[in-house]
């Protein structure tokens, strides 16, 4: 029996539902891995068929052209190392699992199922799959590998059970989305298996974009006593070879590919350049365009759509109306000529005076309010779906977490479109990107290095400009005040009394609660965006439309 054990680990980008294409990836990663003398080439999980496939994984007709790619890779890949990927699997209990196959040979030499199925955050899995009993480890050329699937892993039980049935070291393929520091979530829990059972965890997690969730890779090994030896990138695609070797205390990891991970900041930003990236290319739309209003939200998500897309495939339109100032005339302007890409400048006065001379004889003898306002928003709208539908360009939402929590956004009209790249960005933090962006520049942005928002957009009061000398202070608390009360809210799950205690106002925390639970109307019609935090709105918050309960502390 030999000593050494290669495993080429390939952190990939799948694509849900492009069985073909996820195939392709699986046998040129096993290629590489093959000419690397590997013994095994490990994807992650449920790779085959992407992750998260929601109720299409509950489709028989597409299990089973799962079932058949995972057939045909064994066939292709007979004459090499074994290969490990993730997919579907109805069981002998005739129900459906989240499942783990080692091809070799030129057949399914075994299968795995999850058997801790999450069901919290983005995750349904208990509604989807069904857990089986716990299995023992998998032999590949007479080494025995453990190989809980992603969350078997986060808790004892199932490793414990792996280390008392013989596994020699821990092989972990993971689905697991970026959330802001999740990094040492995993890594701690991956640090209490290595201590637990003395064996070496090898982490593989996927990449890429898959609607509101973005994968964010950062594979790692783990060899005891508790020494951390692999460390992946982030984001980025990789391959990787792993090697291990045996001797008289157990198999341990040597020494690889080690990248350092950016910070908080950095990573938010690439998950929103990433999402918006991944979600037009696995889309098949080419080009975006968005309303840019000379404003920081507009700014933000013109940037990030110029860093993922190219200049070349991003319009930016500023739709004036009387309200609007000049100088967020002159910062859209310079936005868009920073950025280098298209500039379309479409007044809506006379569109908006046709609607209100239309409207004028139902609306006799009312004061105008709110409505007329929104009347701009909607013209706005209408026109930038206009110029979507006509040159084929996904119009992208603007705005940020704030907003989208108590419903300053209008819809029909600001909140149209189809992506929203700063959904899950609080707008306090989007200050922090504006300048995080303008001070730093990396090769995966395909926009220009340098301050490319102006100072000045960053620095002045935030205003809707719907009627003269707006500022959103005059309908909001002050933005610090805002986020406070809803990160308690939403992120942390609090009560008025929490906000309290936290030092806010009471009237100020009662006001946002309504805001939040009368907007859930308009949450669940708006555009998707990328997750950044563990409470996201969508599959990460879901609250009921119609909900008349208000906390009474």
């Amino acid at each position: 029996m030999s000593d050494r054990f290669r495993i080429t680990l390939a952190q990939l980008n799948p694509t849900v539902g492009d069985l073909a294409g996820n195939a392709a990836k699986a046998r040129a990663a096993w290629e590489e891995g093959k000419a690397a003398g590997a013994d095994l080439v490990a994807l992650p999980e449920m790779f085959i068929t992407g992750y998260q496939a929601q109720d299409l994984i509950v489709k028989p007709a597409f299990v089973a052209a799962a079932n058949e790619a995972i057939t045909q890779l064994a066939k292709d890949c007979a004459d090499g190392p074994a290969l490990c990927i993730g997919g579907p699997c109805v069981g002998e209990d005739l129900k459906l699992h989240n499942s783990y196959f080692t091809l070799q040979g030129g057949k399914i030499a075994a299968v795995v199922h999850k058997y801790f199925l999450p069901n919290f955050n983005v995750f349904d899995e208990v509604r989807l799959f069904s857990r089986d009993m716990m299995q023992g480890p998998v032999s590949v050329n007479g080494v025995r590998i453990g190989m809980p699937i992603c969350e078997d892993a986060w808790y004892p039980d199932v490793v414990e059970a792996l280390e008392e049935s013989g596994a020699e070291f821990i092989l972990v393929p993971n689905g697991s989305p970026y959330f802001r520091d999740k990094y040492e979530t995993r890594l701690n829990h991956m640090i209490s298996r290595l201590v637990e059972s003395r064996l070496p965890v090898i982490y593989l997690n996927m990449v890429g974009g898959q609607d509101d969730q973005v994968f964010d890779g950062g594979s790692f090994v783990l060899t005891p006593p508790s020494e951390m030896v692999v460390q992946l990138p982030v984001f980025d695609e990789m391959i990787s070879h792993v090697d291990m070797h045996r001797n008289e205390t157990g198999w341990r990891a040597a020494k690889g590919d080690f990248v350092l991970h950016p910070d908080a900041m950095e990573q938010d930003y690439r998950v929103m350049v990433m999402g918006l990236h991944d979600y037009m290319a696995k889309t098949g739309f080419k080009k975006v365009l968005l309303g840019l209003s000379g404003g920081i939200d507009s700014a933000i998500v013109a940037t990030i759509a110029v860093d993922a897309l190219g200049a070349e495939n991003v319009r930016c339109v500023m739709l004036p109306s009387e309200y609007t100032s000049e100088a967020s005339l002159e910062d859209a302007k310079a936005v868009a000529e920073n950025l280098g890409c298209r500039y379309d400048f479409l007044p809506i006065g006379k569109t908006r005076d046709a609607v209100t001379e239309t409207l004028a004889p139902l609306f006799e003898g009312t004061e105008a309010g709110l409505t007329e306002e929104n009347i701009q928003s909607r013209i706005r709208g209408l026109l930038l779906m206009a110029l979507s539908n006509k040159f084929g360009e996904m119009l992208l939402t603007t705005g940020n977490k704030s907003e989208v929590a108590v419903g300053y956004a209008t819809i029909y009209g600001d909140m149209a479109g189809g992506y929203n790249p700063i959904k899950d960005m609080y707008k306090t933090r989007v200050f922090e990107a504006c300048r995080w962006r303008n001070a730093n520049h990396r090769d995966w942005m395909k926009g220009p290095e340098g301050d490319v928002i102006p100072d000045r957009i960053i620095t002045k009061p935030p205003s809707a400009e719907l009627r003269a000398d707006q500022k959103d202070s005059d309908s909001l608390p002050d933005y610090p005040v805002l986020d406070g009360i809803l990160n308690i809210l939403v992120d942390e799950d609090g009560s008025i009394a929490d906000c309290v205690a936290a030092g806010y106002d009471r009237e100020d925390a009662k006001r946002v609660e309504n805001l939040l639970y009368i907007s859930e109307y308009k949450r669940f019609q708006s555009a998707p965006g990328p997750r950044l935090s563990k409470r996201a709105f969508w599959l990460d918050r879901r609250y009921p439309i119609v909900n008349r309960w208000r906390d009474p502390s």
